[in-house]
């Protein structure tokens, strides 16, 4: 009874804080809506009222209608509805930039309905309240939402992976988990799952969390947890996210998933060639003033060459040499190892800091891209050298080259720059395996909030390949001493 109890009782809170979640982000949608419903009503109306005077009966309410569709459209994709979710830097980060991007689409479509640029001067203030009102309210909203929904107590389940790895992950959001259990699953399947009821009844857990182990033990400890409704946050295995694309088929009456043996059908292959050589076309076109300013400026910085030139692997492991703007010293690389970029690393230069932090060092890659050697979106291309020590300890790393590598991917926009390898691996299979045409036009708009984003443009951690066959070794330690038990 108390089980069933328990179940209810977070149903109802969940539906609440739902509920909570949505009053909250509507409020914050609502003043943007309302800021610039005044200054409509005060300012904007008067520069277009004389084109559109049979319409205008219903035109105010067409136009602060259609300024709230683009704006909450901006705001679910970006996350900047996402209260509860993001950490707070990361939420207001999201909804400034959503609010700017629904004014700067407007200010074209009243430069339009008006016959003339729009006088930018008002606009601009009204996007500084915007900024105000966003920056000040979701402080507030936070503070109100973690007072009424304190952090999920998890019961974690661990096996080849440390639980230290594990729980560094769920630490970072402190503001929503917290990890009051810790068993690794050697404890047997009985106590430990004895031990989740316990805890569970005792609300000293409403959810368990599966680590890396035996597909045997997963399917085990998921299945008793399923059948109890308690809440599980799982772990994947890279069969796990290859498995999310399949495709349902039914043999008569039973299920069947098939995995195809191709990435990408004829059909989507022709569109997404298609879109990289017009955006591509467009984008030259105007970025080329930068471009030329860089690479003027980067001659001259210290006469070395302006382009970087390096051998990369793409689908089926084809190499081709990609394009960046040089950022680090010629002599970054005299010694003729290959190495990844790091934090701090003392072989970029001053300007390329400054071209790595703005992403113009990657415009070179748009003439990859109309070549043929890459794509808009997909896996991020490796060195030959990279991906022969990753395939050491991670045979399935080559994976990604199901697929032309890409300027952005899934792993970019969802991960950071020093994701370990693993998680990219995943990251990148989520992409392919579910690959669709709004999910490249979606990245697209993504990429546009990373690029202002700092995460994005660290370097990995020192010694990542090392630490990764570490892991792989005390992974192949734990799984021998079980066969030998």
């Amino acid at each position: 009874m108390s089980a069933v109890t328990n179940e209810e009782k977070l149903r109802k809170l969940e539906t609440f804080k739902r509920l909570i979640n949505l009053v909250l982000v509507m409020i914050c949608l609502g003043l943007e809506v309302g800021d610039f419903a005044y200054h409509w009503l005060a300012h904007f109306q008067y520069s277009v009222v004389e084109q559109l005077r049979d319409f205008w009966r219903m035109g105010h309410l067409a136009e602060i209608g259609f300024y709230a569709i683009v704006l909450l459209f901006l705001s679910n994709m970006y996350g900047g509805m996402r209260l509860g979710y993001l950490k707070n830097v990361e939420l207001i980060f999201s909804q400034v930039f959503s609010t700017v991007l629904a004014n700067i689409i407007i200010y074209f479509e009243l430069s339009i309905m008006a016959h003339q640029a729009f006088v930018p001067r008002v606009f601009f203030m009204m996007m500084a309240e915007q900024i105000v009102i966003v920056v000040i309210y979701i402080n507030v909203a936070n503070r109100i939402y973690k007072s009424i929904f304190p952090p999920r107590k998890l019961f974690l389940v661990h096996g080849y992976r440390p639980a230290e790895d594990i729980c560094s992950k769920f630490e970072s959001r402190k503001d929503k988990y917290k990890i009051t259990k810790i068993v690794h699953i050697r404890e047997g399947y009985k106590k430990i799952c004895k031990m989740i009821v316990e805890a569970y009844e005792n609300e000293e857990c409403n959810a368990v969390v599966i680590g890396d182990m035996s597909v045997e033990n997963r399917n085990l400890l998921l299945k008793f947890c399923y059948g109890r409704s308690i809440r599980v946050y799982l772990l994947p295995k890279i069969t796990d996210v290859i498995l999310m694309g399949a495709e349902e088929l039914h043999i008569f009456d039973s299920p069947i998933m098939l995995t195809r043996e191709y990435s990408l059908s004829m059909e989507q292959r022709f569109f997404k060639r298609a879109i990289d050589i017009a955006g591509a076309l467009i984008l030259l076109t105007i970025t080329s003033p930068i471009m030329l300013i860089t690479a003027i400026i980067i001659k001259l910085y210290d006469g070395g060459p302006v382009l970087y030139k390096q051998v990369r692997c793409t689908i089926n492991r084809k190499e081709f040499r990609i394009m960046k703007f040089r950022s680090m010293r010629t002599d970054a690389e005299k010694d003729g190892v290959a190495r990844l970029a790091q934090k701090n690393d003392n072989r970029i230069t001053p300007i390329g800091k400054f071209i790595r932090k703005c992403r113009v060092d990657e415009l070179p890659q748009l003439f990859n891209i109309l070549k043929g050697d890459m794509s808009f979106i997909g896996p991020r291309p490796e060195r030959p050298e990279i991906i022969a020590q990753y395939m050491e300890v991670m045979p399935e790393f080559v994976y990604r080259m199901k697929v032309k590598a890409g300027l952005a991917g899934f792993a970019q926009v969802y991960g950071k720059y020093n994701t370990s390898p693993y998680d990219k691996l995943k990251l990148d299979l989520t992409y392919i395996e579910n690959y669709s045409f709004w999910m490249d036009i979606k990245l697209m708009l993504l990429t546009l909030k990373i690029l202002f984003w700092p995460d994005s443009t660290e370097g990995v951690e020192n010694e990542q390949i090392t630490a990764l066959r570490e892991e792989r070794e005390r992974q192949r330690q734990q799984i021998q001493s079980d066969i030998e038990d």
